[in-house]
């Protein structure tokens, strides 16, 4: 692990895949340290969604590395990745839609080693910084586009993660509201979260990003 004041990388080496015969991944290489926003620009088809899955433990390369501080976790099960700080927002819905916004956090914070006093005050604590008070005994399935992008993220915060891998977060949000969740994904760099971000809309995406690797 890093030493103490020196921020956290997470590397992607050379990582190839192929299904039934065909490369989707071909040989990428990505680098992202705690505390910048990263982009993983490419049309369809590139792999990047694939790339995602290599890097979260979802599915293992068939070559190249996965390294937290040099550690590697090639081999290791997504669960363990989530538990050392690796935090993934796919571009599909990930909430519970019949359970109220607050339910669907206290569901995440009751996986915590947290005590029924704790778990309250996180649970204030993300309603007010997400801006999503108003909403919190709203069933999830309610939710707007950009309400629901946001409750996402915030579950994904709960179990502070190093970094977060946002895989198309601009989806499905009407365009008033991709402002709204640019400034949130933005926010994560002043947490000190390293974020790697692919979103079919390219320009919105680059005017978060620090840099970015096209594909």
């Amino acid at each position: 692990m890093p030493q103490p004041g020196k921020a956290s990388v997470l590397e992607g080496l050379d990582l190839s895949k192929s299904f039934k015969g065909r490369r989707v991944v071909n040989q990428v290489t990505v680098r992202v340290q705690q505390g910048e926003i990263v982009g993983l620009l490419g049309p369809n088809g590139a792999g990047k969604t694939t790339t995602f899955y290599l890097i979260t433990g979802l599915i293992l390369p068939d070559n190249g590395r996965v390294l937290l501080d040099g550690h590697d976790l090639t081999r290791a099960p997504m669960y363990r990745r989530a538990r050392i700080g690796i935090g993934y927002l796919a571009q599909e819905p990930s909430i519970f839609r019949k359970m109220t916004v607050e339910e669907n956090i206290l569901a995440i914070l009751e996986t915590r080693d947290l005590n029924r006093e704790e778990r309250q005050r996180r649970l204030e604590r993300m309603l007010d910084e997400l801006s999503i008070k108003h909403l919190r005994k709203s069933r999830a399935y309610a939710l707007s586009g950009g309400e629901r992008r946001r409750l996402e993220i915030t579950r994904a915060l709960v179990s502070e993660p190093k970094f977060m891998l946002l895989d198309e977060p601009f989806a499905g949000v009407d365009p008033i509201a991709v402002h709204d969740i640019q400034t949130i994904v933005a926010g994560l760099r002043h947490r000190g979260i390293g974020v790697l971000i692919t979103d079919h809309n390219v320009e919105q995406t680059l005017d978060i990003v620090d840099r970015a690797y096209i594909m």
